[in-house]
């Protein structure tokens, strides 16, 4: 009878359940995480750190509820005044510019480049370079003036040159005739010829 129920429970269907479900069980992280301390530290610190963790990790969610809270608040806030989307994000870029204006690198940045800039025009290439430009446009201006000037000259000779003068007195001589031809024609069509110089007849009879 023992061997005939010890055959029954061998040949049982529900053979092999109980190690089916222990493989089953889940195994706890924590517990194997334990196990294994990180080196140079002990069980007591190890247990510390992670006590400190969970309240970090604690505060973190009450921090996002509040957060979470005061966006909603501050909507409403924004909302009841008639600000819209736009002006805040006008306030937060205007916010931001000024925030990177006191910024520690903008202000460094700012000084770099105003010694850069004062290493630059007070360097040796800079003053000889504004030296040549200053020196380039004096000889410019210089040169123009010898060009008017020697312009000025040349009209002066030709002026009182012999070409220029006998060309001056034919012009003269032309314009005299032509005016005298004019005032010669004038006095003619004011006083026909014979007309003016007898005294009118008197046809009266004795």
């Amino acid at each position: 009878m023992e061997s005939a129920s010890q055959d029954i429970n061998l040949n049982s269907p529900n053979k092999g359940l109980l190690s089916d479900a222990m493989t089953d069980v889940p195994v706890d992280s924590a517990a194997s995480a334990r196990t294994s301390v990180p080196e140079g530290l002990t069980l007591a610190e190890e247990e510390e750190l992670r006590s400190e963790l969970a309240k970090v990790e604690e505060e973190i969610g009450t921090l996002r509820q509040v957060l979470a809270a005061k966006e909603r608040h501050c909507g409403e806030l924004k909302r009841k005044l008639g600000l819209t989307p736009l002006d805040g994000l006008k306030q937060n870029l205007s916010k931001s510019w000024h925030d990177v204006q006191v910024s520690n690198a903008y202000l460094s940045a700012s000084s770099t480049l105003e010694d850069w800039n004062e290493k630059l025009t007070q360097s040796e290439a800079y003053k000889k370079t504004q030296e040549t430009l200053s020196q380039a446009g004096q000889k410019t201006s210089a040169a123009l003036s010898n060009v008017g000037s020697v312009i000025s000259r040349k009209l002066g000779d030709m002026r009182n040159s012999a070409t220029f003068k006998s060309f001056e007195d034919r012009v003269g001589t032309i314009k005299s005739r032509v005016v005298g031809s004019r005032e010669n024609s004038t006095d003619g069509l004011h006083s026909p010829s014979g007309a003016g110089d007898k005294p009118p007849q008197d046809n009266a009879p004795f």
